[in-house]
C-alpha cells in the first residue's frame, strides 16, 4: 500500500537522466518517529537535521579534536582562551545572522534557554544526564523521585550569557564534554517554545515541565530549528515525516529538496521499494543487506562499525518475582528461579561460558560481528581487542552450575523463561543457542524462549520482571565514559536497570572522567574493564557489524559511526542524487 501513496505525493517529479525524483530522498526505515522534541528525544535523524548544535562533528572524524563550530563560530581550547587553565570554563561565541524557520533571529538567549530545558525537562531515563552530570554535578535533577534542592538556582548560575556569547561552567573538569554537546544541547527558540506550551524559562514554572512525559513533549507535528531542513509535514495515519531544504539556511542551502522518512516495517516491503526506485535508502540488518547485493542501480556498503558495546547478556541481580512471569515458582525449588538468581556470581559464570558467540557469529549473524570482551569501542581510549575473558567451555559452566546456591541448584534443577524483541531474529537466534548449551548439562535445567513485543519488552525490563536480558549500548557520544558509565556505575542507565554496583567500579569510572585523553585514562580504562571481568554482571557476545542500502543515484553520504541513527539514517543536508 506505500508503494502507491509515494507515487501520489504531490511533490513527486518525473524521473529524468534515470533517476527517480531527483529532488526528494525516501527512506524507509522499519521504525517510527514519536518525537520531534530534542530535549525528550533520544538522537535521531529527523532531530540532526532541523535542529543544530553549538559544536559538531568535522565529516567522519569523531575524536575531540575532530569539532568543528556550528551555532558557535568557535570551538572552545586552552590554546584559543575560551577554555579555561583548570577545563571547566567553556566559553561559545554564538554565530550572528542566523534564523529558525519561523524567522525570529537566534540569540545568545535561546542557546542558554535550550541547555537550560535539556537538563531541566529531565524525564525518567532520557538523556538530560548527559549534561546534568559535567555541569551539576548530579545524575538527575531528582532525589529520591523528588526535585533535588537548589537546582534550578544552581543549573541557572553555571550558563549564563555574557554579551554575545553563552558561558558554560561545569562541576568539574569533564574531558568529552564538547563530545556531548555535539550530540545533545541542541538549539530551539524560547519564544517558539512558550508560545507552543512549553517551558517559558522562568524560575517559578519549571517544576512544571520536570520529568517531561512524551505527551507533553513537542509533539512530533512540529518543529522550529535553524538546521538545513524544516518539518513540512507529518501524516500520523501512515507514519510519513516530510522535511522540506530550509532555503534561508545560514551555510549554502542543502542540495536536496524534500526528505521523506516512512515507517515500513516489512523488509520484503522496503525491498520491493528499492528495487523499484521509490525508496533511495532503506532500513536493513546485515544479513538482509546480503541478499541485495549485485541487484541493479542498488550500492551496499558493509562492514560498518558504530560506536556500540558488544551485545551482552545482562543478569538482573534481583528479579521482581512477584510481578514476573518468566521465573516459574519464583523459588528454588526445581520449578523456577528465586529473586536473586544472578546475585550469585556462580550463576553469571556459568551462563557466560555457555555463550557460544563464534557460533553466533557464524550462524546468526552470517559472520557480520567479530568476538569482542571489553567494553570500549574501537577507536576510544581503553580499547582491548580480542575475545570475551570467559570462553566458550561447557566444562566450566557446568563447574559453576555445580557451585551454585552451595550445589542446590544442580540437584533441584530450574526453570526460567528468556524473552526477546519480536521480529530479532538475530537475538532468538543467541538465546534458543543458549537455551541448548545450558540444557545439555543438566536434564533438570529448562529454559523457555519467547517472542514479545517492543512495548512489553520495555515494560518487564524497566520493572526487572525478567531474568536475562540481550541488550547493547550504543553511545550518545564518541568517548569511553558514554560506554563505562552507562553500563557499569552505579547511576548508569543499564546498571540501575540490572540492579549492578560496586563503589570500586563507580570511583573508577569518575575518575576517568576527569582525566584527559593520553596513557593516564587508558590505564584506568584498563582496569575498569578488568574489575568488569572479575565482577561480570554482563557477559559479552559480539559486536555486530552494520550495512547501508541505498540506490547507486545517492551520493555524498559519509558513514560516521559517532552519528546516532547512521548508516541507515544520515545527516541529509551533503546528500544528493545523480547518475
Amino acid at each position: 500500500m506505500l508503494i502507491p501513496l509515494l507515487l501520489s505525493l504531490a511533490f513527486a517529479a518525473q524521473a529524468h537522466a534515470g533517476t527517480k525524483n531527483p529532488d526528494t530522498l525516501v527512506y524507509a526505515a522499519y521504525w517510527g518517529v514519536d518525537t520531534l522534541d530534542p530535549g525528550w528525544a533520544e538522537s535521531m535523524a529527523p532531530l540532526f537535521n532541523i535542529y543544530e548544535p553549538l559544536v559538531d562533528y568535522d565529516g567522519a572524524g569523531y575524536a575531540p579534536t575532530d569539532l568543528t563550530g556550528r551555532l558557535a563560530t568557535t570551538v572552545p581550547t586552552r590554546q584559543n582562551g575560551l577554555l579555561s587553565a583548570d577545563g571547566r570554563t567553556y566559553r561559545f561565541p554564538i554565530r550572528k545572522g542566523v534564523r529558525f524557520h519561523d524567522g525570529t533571529p537566534l540569540t545568545p538567549e535561546d542557546v542558554r534557554y535550550s541547555l537550560l530545558r535539556f537538563m531541566l525537562t529531565d524525564r525518567p531515563g532520557g538523556p538530560s544526564a548527559s549534561l546534568l552530570n559535567p555541569i551539576l554535578g548530579m545524575p538527575s535533577t531528582r532525589v529520591d523521585g523528588k526535585p533535588a534542592d537548589g537546582v534550578f538556582e544552581k543549573a541557572a548560575k553555571a550558563v549564563r550569557v555574557d554579551g554575545d556569547d553563552v558561558v558554560v561552567t561545569l562541576d568539574h573538569p569533564f574531558a568529552p564534554f564538547l563530545s556531548v554537546l555535539a550530540n545533545f544541547g541542541r538549539v530551539v527558540s524560547k519564544s517558539w517554545c512558550a508560545t507552543h506550551g512549553q517551558w517559558d524559562g522562568k524560575a517559578e514554572t519549571w517544576l512544571k515541565f520536570n520529568g517531561l512525559s512524551r505527551e507533553a513533549s513537542i509533539p512530533v507535528s512540529s518543529a522550529n530549528g535553524t538546521g538545513p531542513f524544516a518539518l513540512e509535514g507529518w501524516d500520523a495515519a501512515t507514519e510519513r515525516l516530510i522535511l522540506v531544504r530550509n532555503e534561508r539556511y545560514w551555510r549554502r542551502p542543502a542540495r536536496l529538496k524534500r526528505v521523506v522518512i516512512l515507517n515500513v516495517p516489512e523488509f520484503n516491503t522496503r525491498k520491493l521499494m528499492l528495487l523499484a526506485g521509490d525508496a533511495d535508502v532503506i532500513g536493513v540488518i546485515p544479513a538482509q543487506a546480503s541478499l541485495l547485493k549485485g541487484s541493479t542501480g542498488v550500492e551496499v556498503l558493509e562492514n560498518l562499525r558504530k560506536l556500540q558495546t558488544p551485545a551482552f547478556l545482562a543478569f538482573t541481580v534481583a528479579v521482581d518475582t512477584a510481578a514476573s512471569r518468566l521465573v516459574g515458582s519464583g523459588k528454588l525449588d526445581g520449578e523456577g528461579v528465586p529473586p536473586g538468581v544472578f546475585a550469585d556470581p556462580d550463576m553469571r559464570l556459568a551462563f557466560a561460558h555457555a555463550n557460544d558467540y563464534a557460533a553466533y557469529v557464524r550462524d546468526a549473524l552470517s559472520g557480520h560481528g567479530e568476538a569482542f570482551g571489553g567494553i570500549i569501542p574501537r577507536g576510544l581510549s581503553g580499547y582491548r581487542p580480542g575475545p570475551p575473558s570467559h570462553a566458550f567451555d561447557l566444562k566450566a559452566a557446568e563447574s559453576h552450575f555445580r557451585r551454585a546456591f552451595g550445589g542446590r541448584l544442580w540437584e533441584k534443577g530450574f526453570v526460567m523463561s528468556l524473552v526477546y524483541h519480536q521480529g530479532y531474529e538475530d537475538e532468538a537466534a543467541a538465546l534458543r543457542m543458549l537455551k541448548k548449551n545450558v540444557e545439555s548439562l543438566n536434564p533438570r535445567f529448562k529454559l523457555e524462549v519467547r517472542a514479545v513485543a517492543n512495548a512489553t519488552y520495555s515494560d518487564w525490563r524497566t520493572g526487572r520482571k525478567m531474568p536475562l536480558t540481550l541488550t547493547s549500548w550504543t553511545g550518545d557520544y564518541p568517548d569511553s565514559h558514554d560506554f563505562a558509565f552507562p553500563v557499569l556505575h552505579s547511576s548508569g542507565a543499564m546498571s540501575k536497570l540490572m540492579g549492578y554496583a560496586n563503589p570500586r567500579m563507580d570511583a573508577l569510572i569518575e575518575e576517568a572522567a576527569r582525566t584527559p585523553d593520553g596513557p593516564a585514562r587508558a590505564a584506568l580504562y584498563g582496569r575498569i574493564q578488568a574489575l568488569f571481568d572479575q565482577d561480570v554482571p554482563f557477559a559479552p557476545i559480539t559486536v555486530k557489524t552494520h550495512a547501508r542500502v541505498q540506490r547507486s543515484w545517492v551520493k555524498g553520504f559519509v558513514f560516521n559511526p559517532a552519528v546516532h541513527g547512521e548508516p541507515y539514517e544520515s545527516v541529509f543536508y551533503d546528500l544528493y542524487k545523480a547518475e
